[in-house]
This record gives structure tokens, C-alpha cells and sequence, in this order.
């Protein structure tokens, strides 16, 4: 039972609630992608698994694709003499766009993760993804019946910081999360384009062919699951490898920020290791500093050096409260320049101890 509002909840509160759900048989969310070039195949194959994964597996499924989500004139090109031609995803208006089905898309995971009524239209683009998706559909279907729901996102997907953004998406809610990435050959693509009613500009193919960031797997952690397949034959939507891609994803939903303390801790202790690095070597500078100073001032030999035993005693010290984490109260808000600061401070009182004597 929850304690407060659904309205109320936060992304923290909404994903330990999905992992509860999860706990106790109820339903799971997972969010594909479908990657790749335009006429690679990937509404055919979303198509083809809007149809059978409910009938197969059991899932819900939506389809969520870009093409019919975002409205026509973001795809407008660039005025005469406006720079470069680029694909139609780089122009402004898109990149707008993106965000706002983004956003969007969380409204719509917020309402389905808390049981919460579906809000009103206050993000732009609201009342196209509601007449296009037919979210409302899904609430009660996935609540109801428990079952797991598939939400297939259908976009080019070709830089690796678009597909991140879902991704991100996925880990603040403790949502299933994969890749289904469709390689096939330009020429291919340009031929299929060529046969569609509405083609796209065979030169936005070829540019984002040049420019397109197939999932790398070995670099990057939160694309491990990812299927790459080559469309330039027909894929079945009842392919044993993407019915498996899919299952493991719903089983295995991505961490959520806050519950990632290992990697917090580890990044925590390089950058105090560096702190204290980087001060060690500021207090070695200014101990040489001193002596030079004090030299200078004709101090006896063995008064140079109490000097420098006394300043290394104290760097020492200083060194071990920035290990300590202890952050010295100064006009500095960074405790490795603080300590710098101090450092120096009391290193000039140690020397005029010795030169004003």
C-alpha cells in the first residue's frame, strides 16, 4: 500500500514500487529500441512484433514510432544558404521534437508504474502520442492482467547519445531495457527507399550511414543487451534470439541511479586519491618555496633544518585531514584547494617563526 499520493511519487519512490511488483508477480516494463537506417526494415519488424508478441509470449506490447510522432514540419530542411544540408534528424525542430516525445513517453511510464489516471495535455505533443499510441489502452491490460508490456520504440536511433537517453529513462524507473539494431547494406536501403510512396532523400540516407554508431557492446556496459541483425533479408518476428533479447531484458531491469553506491564509492576514492595527489604536490612547492626564502635570510644549518622537519610535519598533518575528508573552513569551497590555502598560511608563519626570532 503507498503511503503517498501516485501524483506525488518520484522516480526513486516509482522504481522500488516496480521492483516490488516485480517481487510479487506483477507486471514488467521494458522498453526496446529498434536501430538503424531508414528502409532497413525496422516498422516491418515492429510491425510484425506489435502482432505476435501478445499472442505468443502473452505480453502487451506498444509500438511507439517516430515517423507518426513527430509532427511533419520538424522534418522541414534548411532554408537556401543556411549552411551544410544535414539529415532532417540534426535540424533543431527534430531534436525539439525528441525531447518532447521523451518526455512524453516518462509521463506516460509515471502513470503506468503508480496506477495513476493519465495526466492532461501538458506536454507538447501529448494529444499525438495518446491519438497514435493509444496508451490508455495499456493501464489497465498491463495492471490487470499482470502481464509484462513491451513498449517497441521505432527510430533511426543512429547516434549512440539518442539511444542512451531511452536508456537513462530506463534506469531511472527500473525499466527493462535492449537494443534490436538492424544492419543492412546502403544500397539495399536506397532500393527499398526508392519503392516507398513517401521515399526519404536518398542523400540523408547516405550521410547517416556515414555517420551512424552501431552498439559497441565492449565500450559501453548499457548496451549489453543488444542484438545486431542483418536485414537485408526478411527477419521473422518470431526469431528465437529476439523473443530471448526481450525476455532478458524484462528479467533483468536496469539499476536505478541511487542504488549504484559501488560505483559511487569507487569514484568517490579516485577522486580523493587525486586530491590528495594533486595537494601533496602544491605543499612540495610551497615547502621548496620556503626554504628558498628562508636560505636567503642566512639561517644557521641546523635551524634550515628544523625548518624543513617542522614543514613536512605539518604537511603531513594536512595532508592526512584532506585523506580524512575533513574540509578546512577557508573562503575556498573545494577542500583540495583549502588545504592548499592553509597550508601555505601556515607554512609562511612556521618560516617568519624562524626569520623574525
Amino acid at each position: 500500500m503507498r503511503t503517498a499520493p501516485a501524483e506525488a511519487a518520484g522516480p526513486a519512490a516509482l522504481a522500488a514500487e516496480q521492483r516490488e511488483r516485480r517481487a510479487s508477480g506483477g507486471a514488467r516494463v521494458g522498453l526496446c529500441l529498434l536501430c538503424g537506417l531508414p528502409a532497413a526494415g525496422k516498422s516491418t519488424l515492429a510491425r510484425g512484433l506489435l502482432r505476435r508478441l501478445p499472442q505468443r509470449p502473452g505480453w502487451a506490447c506498444a509500438l511507439l514510432a517516430y515517423d507518426e510522432l513527430i509532427p511533419p514540419e520538424a522534418f522541414r530542411p534548411r532554408a537556401p544558404g543556411a549552411g551544410p544540408q544535414e539529415p532532417s534528424p540534426l535540424l533543431p525542430g527534430w531534436k525539439q521534437s525528441r525531447r518532447q516525445l521523451l518526455q512524453c513517453l516518462e509521463e506516460f511510464l509515471r502513470a503506468l508504474l503508480s496506477g495513476a489516471p493519465l495526466p492532461g495535455p501538458a506536454q507538447p505533443g501529448w494529444q499525438r502520442f495518446l491519438g497514435r499510441c493509444c496508451p490508455e489502452r495499456l493501464l489497465p491490460a498491463a495492471g490487470a492482467a499482470s502481464r509484462p508490456l513491451v513498449l517497441l520504440l521505432d527510430d533511426n536511433f543512429y547516434y549512440q547519445s539518442m539511444r542512451y537517453e531511452v536508456y537513462q529513462l530506463a534506469r531511472k524507473y527500473s525499466l527493462g531495457f535492449c537494443q534490436l539494431f538492424l544492419e543492412c547494406p546502403v544500397e539495399c536501403c536506397l532500393q527499398r527507399n526508392r519503392l516507398r510512396s513517401d521515399p526519404v532523400p536518398e542523400q540523408t540516407i547516405q550521410l547517416m550511414a556515414r555517420k551512424i554508431e552501431m552498439p559497441d557492446l565492449r565500450k559501453n556496459t548499457w548496451e549489453q543487451h543488444s542484438l545486431i541483425l542483418n536485414s537485408s533479408e526478411c527477419i521473422s518476428e518470431d526469431d528465437e534470439q529476439i523473443m530471448n533479447l526481450l525476455a532478458t531484458a524484462l528479467e533483468n531491469p536496469e539499476r536505478p541511479i541511487e542504488e549504484d553506491t559501488e560505483q559511487k564509492e569507487a569514484a568517490r576514492a579516485i577522486c580523493a586519491a587525486s586530491a590528495v595527489h594533486q595537494a601533496d604536490q602544491a605543499c612540495r612547492r610551497v615547502i621548496s618555496e620556503a626554504m628558498q626564502d628562508a636560505k636567503g635570510k642566512s639561517l644557521l644549518p641546523s635551524e634550515m633544518r628544523s625548518l624543513a622537519e617542522e614543514l613536512n610535519k605539518l604537511k603531513a598533518e594536512f595532508l592526512e585531514d584532506l585523506r580524512q575528508g575533513k574540509a578546512l573552513k577557508t573562503q575556498y569551497s573545494d577542500p583540495t584547494t583549502s588545504v592548499i590555502s592553509s597550508f601555505q598560511h601556515k607554512a609562511i608563519n612556521v618560516v617568519n617563526k624562524y626569520i623574525l626570532k
